[in-house]
């Protein structure tokens, strides 16, 4: 059998301009060789019928046409397809393959081609497959711009002001019209298939340019209008993250955005909603609220799933131990995250039983795992409290049994001194303090550092013990007797004494009897006429001599008087006199000497 592509090729070398008057019959049986005859052609009229078509369809080809044909053979370089002709066409086999180098062709795909020769030196004809699709795309270009129709095309590369578009034909989608809002970032588009509106088309310059925005603008709005007319507060809904912010993120529902705040996206703690989402993000959300009016709409996240602290009391109950990470510390403490949405607080207080922690970074770090125990549940305000020295043994327990109250601890060293006393440690880790008051009986200091240093040693008694407090309280004093206990035993009333003075007051002057024990002599009892203040007749470290009024040794008070002195010397003297005087010498006789004494010329007139 004589192959298409040899008879294409003899037809081809014999074809000549045949008279006007000759007929396609005499053309073909000057083609036929001396030995044939046309008695091969009695089968009948319906083979003279195709070859009659076959031969018009040869002469009805023409370059620049774009024909459908059938492929018949593949090698490396070539695809070869018959399209009805008395020879195959050749199409590089490039034409067939993808962005990765594979061929999508297989022997029998109809293919649509572009003619670009009608015959080459070996016979074949040269076609297209890319031609013959940019051909095909102007067309269906050009009536889907007369009918103002969408077209759909791929978006291939970024290039200057916007992106290049493969719509069967490279298209221009300018920045300005790839979306209803800016966009910063434009690979996000490449690869995407889209639809999108001609608003230019010049098919004699090839210049195309598209808009996405449009039909971006379009579809909103249609969804916008299906989003109104569906949403109800307390639905579950379905949207994607548009935008992120510091107080939260902005959902499309379809359309139209909500508002999910940061203190709705987690029962837990968050810094920054980008810890959760990123945009693009498909996220299922719960309609908080919804403003008809202003058209607002606000999400939740967390709402979608239950509130832990309901089961918080059942989950953490008070004595158990648990175990979880340090998310957060503070000045009194550091938070500690048992499970998604549940935080305790480990108070400064609770991290150890002798440590006086000033800051919890000096116990623990943001992201230790730490094991902790249960101390109080409060749900309703959403607060657990955990202690970390209650998985210790406490010292308080043992310190109790160690030191008992009334116990003398030889010898202590004073770890601070404060203005209010001294903190001396006893060798357990826990320090005992001494309040200043507890340093003397009868010495006043008017701070601590008066009488001792940091790194004194020093011996003490056990005073008292308060383990829920946590305090250890240690005297000085008490190591000897109260001197007020014998204060009647040296000091009586209406007894003379001596004393300097040591303070002065509006209202009187105290007066050092002996050291640590003081007397006061109150401004009406400095002198018999009237004293406006001790100051006018007193100063500090005056010697005087005065009488004591009164002893009251469980107020550590004693009373003194300068003017009762005076008048208990004169009685004394006048009794003296009495006694070695003339025993007639009657006491009117007394008082009227000495009447006449004060009323002699010369005296205060």
């Amino acid at each position: 059998m004589v192959s298409k592509q040899t008879v294409g090729s003899e037809a081809s070398s014999k074809s000549k301009p045949l008279p006007k008057n000759q007929s396609w019959m005499d053309e073909f049986s000057a083609d036929l060789g001396p030995e044939d005859d046309s008695s091969q052609f009695d089968d009948g009229e319906e083979n003279f019928a195709e070859l009659f078509e076959a031969s018009q369809q040869q002469q009805e080809i023409k370059e620049g046409e774009v024909v459908d044909g059938t492929v018949i053979a593949i090698t490396p370089d070539y695809v070869t397809v018959d399209i009805g002709y008395k020879c195959e066409g050749l199409v590089p086999i490039q034409e067939f393959k993808d962005a990765q180098g594979t061929a999508h062709v297989n022997v029998g795909d109809v293919v649509s081609v572009y003619l670009e020769r009608m015959e080459m030196e070996n016979g074949f004809m040269l076609l297209s497959k890319d031609k013959a699709e940019i051909i095909r795309a102007w067309d269906e270009i050009s009536v889907a711009c007369e009918q103002d129709q969408l077209v759909e095309g791929t978006v291939i590369a970024k290039v200057k002001g916007g992106l290049s578009v493969d719509i069967g034909v490279k298209a221009f989608l300018p920045g300005s019209q790839i979306d209803t809002k800016p966009v910063k970032n434009l690979d996000k588009f490449l690869g995407k298939k889209l639809k999108f509106k001609i608003i230019k088309f010049n098919k004699k310059r090839g210049n195309i340019v598209l808009s996405r925005r449009a039909v971006v603008s379009q579809e909103r709005e249609l969804q916008r209008a299906e989003t109104l007319a569906n949403i109800q507060e307390g639905m579950i809904v379905t949207g994607i993250v548009k935008n992120i912010t510091e107080y939260g993120g902005f959902v499309d529902l379809g359309g139209m955005d909500g508002l999910l705040h940061i203190t709705d996206m987690s029962w837990g703690r968050i810094k920054h909603p980008s810890e959760l989402f990123a945009v693009g993000d498909e996220v299922k959300v719960k309609i908080l609220k919804y403003d008809r009016e202003k058209e607002r709409v606000s999400l939740g996240l967390k709402q979608v799933t239950a509130n832990p602290w309901e089961e918080a009391e059942y989950k953490f109950p008070v004595g158990v131990k648990v175990k979880g990470k340090v998310v957060s510390l503070k000045d009194y403490g550091a938070f500690v995250e048992l499970e998604d949405g549940i935080e305790g607080l480990i108070h400064v207080s609770e991290m150890s039983w002798t440590e006086r922690v000033k800051h919890p970074s000096k116990v623990l770090n943001v992201g230790d795992e730490v094991e902790c125990k249960v101390l109080e549940v409060d749900s309703k305000n959403k607060r657990i409290s955990l202690g970390l020295k209650q998985l210790q043994t406490n010292p308080w327990d043992e310190l109790e049994l160690k030191f008992p109250v009334g116990t003398i601890i030889e010898e202590g060293e004073v770890k601070s001194v404060t203005d209010f006393g001294i903190f001396v440690d006893i060798g357990m880790g826990i320090d005992g303090l001494v309040h200043i008051s507890d340093l003397a009986w009868t010495k006043k200091f008017a701070h601590p550092s008066e009488k001792y240093n940091k790194g004194d040693k020093i011996r003490s008694v056990v005073l008292g013990i308060d383990k829920t407090s946590e305090k250890f309280s240690l005297g000085v004093k008490q190591l000897e007797r109260d001197p007020w206990d014998s204060i009647k035993s040296r000091f009586r009333q209406g007894q003379a004494v001596d004393g300097i003075v040591t303070k002065l007051t509006d209202f009187g002057a105290f007066v050092e009897l002996e050291e640590g024990v003081e007397g006061l002599i109150y401004v009406s009892e400095i002198a018999d006429h009237r004293i406006e203040k001790p100051a006018d007749v007193l100063k500090v470290g005056d010697k005087v001599r005065a009488e004591i009024l009164s002893i009251e040794p469980k107020e550590r008070r004693i009373g003194l008087s300068i003017k009762q002195l005076g008048r208990s010397e004169e009685r004394a003297n006048y009794q003296t006199y009495m006694v070695g005087s003339d025993k007639k010498t009657s006491m009117g006789d007394l008082l009227g000497d000495k009447l006449k004494a004060a009323l002699k010329p010369g005296k205060d007139e």
